[in-house]
């Protein structure tokens, strides 16, 4: 019986992602006029005016990907998960709670980064709310005040819930669009955290220390690579 050469195992390990990609949608880009020059490399051909993402330069940026939030979460890191496209929204939030790591599924804030301090100060006034509230130290308010708390609260939550464990500055970000999370993006940079990120055909992949070309639309695609992270993330 002839012996199956480890180099064979790789590629057979690589094939079988390409089809599970394949499946996914993850080749399916913008429209040719939507390109974004820098793209170029990442792609194989047009199709029906489609530009297709080359899956073998996908796999190998994802691989590349993946690594590093390896050996970041190895070294005790956090990773700041961000997902603000309505179909990302809670399948972000859930990945994120599943691997014990903060997230922003709505609009950026701006200055959640660069301005860290000042949002942790709103962090705390959240947090102490809710504790006042949990130890029933707001029933001494009339009705419509312990109203407008709750609304506070609710208001605080939607802007800072994902973050409210969040002491320190992420040692990456991972973006489930670079085009759609700019501000998010430009942020990072500033304070030189890495960022990983899915890069459509019309995204700058330049945006990205780590940019995965990728369809950042389609549902499928972006529970592939949460699925992904979270295996990385979670892996004893």
């Amino acid at each position: 019986m002839t012996k199956t050469t480890s180099e064979e195992k790789t590629t057979k390990k690589d094939e079988s992602l390409i089809k599970k990609m394949l499946e996914a949608g993850i080749h399916f880009g913008h429209s040719k006029s939507r390109k974004n020059p820098r793209m170029n490399p990442y792609i194989s051909t047009i199709r029906n005016n489609i530009n297709i993402i080359d899956l073998e330069s996908s796999a190998k940026k994802l691989q590349e990907a993946l690594d590093f939030i390896q050996e970041t979460i190895k070294k005790g890191g956090v990773v700041l998960f961000v997902g603000t496209q309505p179909q990302a929204k809670q399948i972000t939030m859930a990945a994120a709670r599943e691997c014990g790591m903060p997230y922003v599924v709505e609009r950026w804030i701006g200055g959640i980064l660069t301005n860290f301090k000042v949002v942790r100060k709103r962090v705390e006034y959240l947090k102490d709310l809710e504790k006042k509230k949990a130890a029933g130290e707001l029933a001494k308010y009339t009705k419509k005040e312990q109203m407008l708390f709750d609304e506070e609260i609710e208001k605080l939550n939607k802007k800072f819930g994902g973050i409210k464990e969040m002491i320190k500055l992420p040692d990456a970000l991972l973006v489930l669009s670079i085009k759609k999370s700019l501000a998010a993006v430009r942020e990072a940079q500033r304070k030189k955290i890495p960022i990983v990120g899915l890069a459509d055909t019309d995204s700058d992949p330049m945006m990205a220390n780590y940019p995965i070309p990728a369809n950042d639309e389609a549902i499928s695609v972006l529970e592939f690579m949460l699925d992904k992270f979270k295996e990385v993330i979670l892996k004893k």
